[in-house]
């Protein structure tokens, strides 16, 4: 579409950089989906386990690394299969996505008169993970005696009352409250606005983590609402793609938005604000907090997360290799081509191989929070030159552009386009600098090297709009001396076989290239139009061959005449266009205008 509409150099930089998003999507969802089947399903399958508390980290980047690699294979494999296997799987992963999300719901309404246990551990108003300690208390009585709790071991030298305790730990008292009170508990109006605080704050004794800012969340969150593009990277498979996509895609973006909006209020509504904030759920020992609250149970959370995140995968193994074969195929990246070949029924199998390849790399860095803002930056990308695309061919007035939604205006076009790149740097600048060096390595790249296509995309249509403005305003009066360049009407003569006599002719007009005027290289042939056509076109590309030789840059023309003087009279007359007329003639002097049997040629030159 970007191809299309701005251009092969656009389309093939944003279309790359597409599909590099949805490639490093593949190994986000697959990311995700053993994250799952470690953290909730499945522990003990952990191939590498962590000595201590500080290294559970480590263990679960390499736990993640050997999993991931094992389910992209499988996932290649069901892929290579054929496309049918990925839609019959889609759909049981579709009715398990449904079945958490009604789940969810139905926890919300049940907890509105019966609010789950989910009892969460305060130390004044900062939670405390579960680790090393079961009583939420500060002392405990023994037999006949009061000692300190394991808590309190974990904060003073020793069990006994008079011990030396953290003045944090003396200074506050340890509550005990429930994390999920319920949908009537009133929390909506606590968690209503934002509590963001900015660098170097410090939070009773502690300061902000680094890592939690607005502007990291949305690099991590926007990449699950990146699927609206899914109806037209798998086009080709559709029966009614103009119709099945507008609607497809409208009705995708209106169901998700609702669900994502009514899950934040509703979530909101129902979980203390201090365990939404608790971004690694050491407060509530890693449990699903979502899963607490569904209902009937919380294993319809993980086992509709997992396969959601499984069929996600599936979907990006599935359209990242047809977008690549569909720039390869278009030809205008030369290195490229051989991915798009594929089997006899068309799967793209080479760029299926590559596509593996590349979501390895994504696997191997094993992070989540590292995977996903890269992507953020390719789709953002993406979608701000989609924006462009329409705002351009609305502005030209395209006349096969013409858009089938009523209320379309180029200005939300634009708007677009703008949200994308300012959420490009707000999200991380150095990310969307990167994510444009790569897309503006390779425009540069299609255009020296890749292949001549001429689609009537906007970006030519632009220089055509321009290039009409510029010349209505020259005609508005002559140019001025110090605007004046020397306008070049080059006249030479071809022989029999169409090639210049006199090449020297372009090696001296190149040496005038400083001067930045209009070149203009002509020749004449005798002749009937009908009978000389084919000739008038092989002199042609022989004169523009030469041009490129002489590295001159103009215009070729060849106008066929009954006789050399008339044409001649003709393309002095008549070349250039408006304000863009040639001032100055150049020829070539005629060697024998001495000899009696050509007495025409110095009449011709004179004349």
């Amino acid at each position: 579409m970007i191809s299309r509409s701005l251009g092969p150099e656009f389309g093939g930089a944003v279309g790359l950089c597409f599909y590099l998003g949805t490639t490093f999507a593949g190994a986000m969802y697959i990311l995700g989906t053993i994250e799952i089947l470690l953290a909730y399903i499945f522990p003990p399958m952990a191939i590498f386990k962590a000595e201590d508390a500080s290294g559970e980290a480590a263990a679960m980047l390499n736990n993640m690394r050997v999993y991931g690699t094992c389910v992209l294979t499988c996932m290649a494999t069901v892929v290579f299969v054929g496309v049918k296997y990925v839609n019959k799987f889609a759909l049981v992963f579709l009715g398990c996505v449904i079945l958490s999300i009604l789940a969810i719901y139905a926890g919300v309404i049940k907890s509105a008169f019966d609010p789950p246990s989910f009892p969460i551990c305060l130390l004044g108003n900062r939670t405390l993970s579960r680790h090393g300690f079961d009583l939420c208390t500060k002392v405990v009585v023994e037999g006949n005696e009061t000692v300190g709790s394991k808590l309190w071991e974990l904060f003073c030298t020793s069990r006994f009352l008079n011990a030396t305790c953290d003045e944090y730990f003396t200074m506050n008292n340890v509550t005990e409250i429930e994390g999920i009170p319920g949908a009537a508990s009133g929390l909506i109006q606590e968690n209503l606005w934002s509590s963001y605080l900015t660098k170097g704050v410090i939070v009773e004794k502690r300061g902000l983590d680094m890592t939690s800012y607005f502007t990291l969340l949305v690099g991590i969150y926007f990449p699950s609402v990146t699927g609206i593009m899914a109806g037209s990277n798998r086009s080709g498979d559709l029966r009614d793609a103009q119709k099945s996509i507008p609607t497809g895609t409208i009705l995708a973006i209106a169901t998700t938005s609702a669900v994502y909006i009514s899950s934040v209020v509703l979530f909101g509504a129902c979980i203390e604000g201090v365990v939404l904030r608790d971004k690694f759920g050491e407060a509530v020992n890693g449990n699903l907090v979502v899963g607490t609250l569904a209902w009937p149970s919380p294993w319809v959370i993980v086992i509709g997360s997992f396969f959601s995140t499984c069929g996600a995968g599936l979907q990006s193994l599935t359209g990242a290799p047809r977008l690549l074969q569909a720039i390869s195929r278009d030809g205008i990246v030369p290195f490229l081509r051989v991915f798009g070949h594929g089997k006899a029924n068309g799967e793209p199998t080479w760029a299926l191989l590559l596509t593996a390849c590349i979501c390895e790399i994504g696997i191997l860095i094993a992070s989540l929070d590292e995977v996903a803002p890269i992507l953020s930056m390719f789709f953002l990308m993406c979608y701000m030159f989609v924006n462009l695309a329409c705002a351009v061919q609305t502005l030209l007035r395209t006349p096969n552009w013409r858009p089938r939604f009523r209320y379309y205006h180029w200005t939300l076009s634009f708007l677009g386009m703008s949200l994308c790149l300012a959420l490009m740097f707000i999200c991380s600048w150095y990310y969307a600098l990167v994510a444009m060096l790569i897309a503006g390595l390779i425009y540069k790249y299609i255009e020296y090297r890749g292949a001549e296509k001429e689609w009537g995309d906007g970006i030519r249509g632009l220089s055509l709009s321009a290039a009409r403005y510029a010349l209505l305003r020259l005609e508005e009066g002559p140019p001025h001396t110090k605007n004046w360049r020397p306008q070049l009407l080059v006249l030479v003569r071809v022989d029999q076989e169409q090639n210049v006599v006199h090449p020297q002719l372009l090696s001296f007009t190149s040496q005038l290239k400083a001067g930045k005027g209009l070149t203009i290289v002509a020749s004449v042939l005798e002749g009937t139009f009908l009978d000389n056509h084919p000739q008038a076109q092989r002199a042609e590309e022989s004169i523009r061959r030469l041009m490129e030789a002489e590295k001159v840059k103009g215009f070729c023309q060849v106008v066929i005449s009954s006789n050399l003087r008339d044409g001649m009279s003709h393309l002095i007359q008549s070349s250039g266009l408006g304000g863009l007329q040639h001032n100055t003639v150049l020829v070539g002097w005629p060697r024998s205008w001495r000899q009696k049997e050509d007495h025409q040629t110095w009449r011709n030159f004179i004349g």
